[in-house]
């Protein structure tokens, strides 16, 4: 059985034109790969009523390769980072996992995927993570608020460029903004 985890996470996205860029970016400030790129299906649940989201919290299943994990978020406070309490623990078997949430009242309410690449720099108390979406390009930064503002400093960004809202909003959002009825969040599918 796999070790939980308990922790608050801190984090910002930034919206980049492409990951070639993003590579640079990272490679210019001595950043390296610490997990190659690997294909995500994340799967967020919620009751049917929609509680969790009415709390601001997040129920989700994320399948990376044959790795499994669970993850609660609790509600983030406001300020220019997303701060908010993080719990996840890796399991093996996610039709059972999947059966259990739904026999506890969750059901599955959005399928999001991503190409993510995590970078790591040598005495960084941070982590980077490049984001590659069916709506874009994203660096995610996380750490402590004063890590990432340096680190997005260096990266040539500031906080105006910072994003905190979920990919589930961004998703909401750019379909709006083109007159598309929002399904899932997925490459080379119509996602409904």
């Amino acid at each position: 059985m796999a070790r939980a985890s308990t922790d608050r996470e801190t984090e910002i996205k930034i919206r980049l034109d492409s990951a070639a860029a993003g590579r640079r970016l990272l490679r210019r400030l001595g950043f390296s790969i610490v997990k190659r790129r690997a294909f995500e299906i994340n799967v967020v649940f919620d009751t049917a009523d929609g509680a969790l989201r009415r709390g601001r919290k997040l129920l989700r299943l994320r399948q990376t390769g044959r790795q499994h994990t669970l993850t609660f978020k609790g509600p983030a406070a406001a300020g220019r980072h997303k701060s908010r309490e993080e719990i996840e623990s890796g399991f093996a078997d996610a039709v059972s996992m999947r059966r259990i949430l739904e026999r506890l009242g969750y059901e599955p309410v959005f399928r999001y995927e991503k190409y993510r690449t995590e970078y790591g720099a040598l005495q960084s108390t941070g982590e980077a993570m490049l984001d590659e979406t069916p709506i874009g390009t994203f660096l995610e930064l996380e750490g402590g608020p004063r890590w990432i503002d340096r680190t997005a400093g260096a990266l040539g960004f500031s906080a105006p460029d910072y994003i905190t809202a979920s990919y589930g909003k961004l998703y909401l959002e750019h379909c709006q903004a083109r007159g598309i009825k929002p399904g899932n969040m997925v490459f080379g599918r119509s996602g409904k």
